[in-house]
């Protein structure tokens, strides 16, 4: 099984699975020029538009009219309103597998502050799974899986310090709000090795700082 992360973070979210399978879709087209001619599905997992880039969607519709997108009931009206056909937006149903022959999909239900979810996906024998911004992995169950995508937005550590300095100036702690929708790095990382065997695990929606700069995955 092969990925391509296109993008993670705030700023945009696109991975390829081997070739042919898009989730989210957050990314400029420009980003997508060098993979969208041999895609067969694009996975949705929910409004924000750093996973739904309305321009992006708009555009891979246009210049793919066959191209099947796939999601939960929640994004159907959207997908309509960015021209993709109704004939080719498959709803997709939470713990129900959905059969494409080349690989099947299972979405799992996910917490955040839209309706979201993220995806359990087989080819053949080798299993993955896909999830980002959620508070909580409780209830899901991945076990013995080929590859881990999980979001690791945030340390406990640096959280409560970046709300210390915050409560201190007397500002408005947004991370609260992350707290309340992203997950940490501690959940991802339980989630994983209760899971894991001798599988692959990647961490996406990381917060990473970079010298002088930050990359941060907080987002809404």
């Amino acid at each position: 099984m092969t990925y391509n992360i296109i993008k993670t973070g705030s700023q945009g979210n696109a991975v390829v699975i081997n070739g042919i399978l898009l989730i989210d879709c957050g990314v400029s087209f420009k980003a997508l020029k060098e993979v969208y001619r041999g895609l067969k599905i694009v996975l949705l997992t929910h409004i924000h538009t750093d996973h739904f880039n309305v321009a992006t969607i708009k555009k891979l519709a246009f210049e793919r009219p066959t191209l099947r997108f796939a999601c939960c009931r929640w994004l159907v009206n959207d997908l309509i309103g960015c021209g993709v056909e109704k004939k080719n937006i498959d709803v997709l149903e939470i713990g129900k597998k959905h059969d494409y022959k080349l690989f099947k999909v299972i979405p799992v239900k996910l917490y955040h502050n839209v309706p979201n979810c993220g995806y359990k996906i087989h080819f053949g024998k080798k299993k993955m799974i896909y999830a980002t911004d959620t508070s909580t992995l409780e209830g899901i169950s991945a076990k013995g899986y080929d590859l881990y995508m999980i979001e690791a937005n945030y340390t406990d550590e640096e959280m409560a310090e970046r709300i210390k300095i915050k409560e201190e100036n007397g500002d408005y702690p947004y991370e609260y709000e992350v707290m309340q929708n992203h997950l940490s790095k501690a959940k991802c990382d339980d989630f994983i090795f209760q899971n894991i065997t001798d599988g692959e695990y990647v961490y996406l929606h990381q917060h990473i700082k970079e010298g002088n700069n930050e990359r941060t995955g907080f987002n809404a």
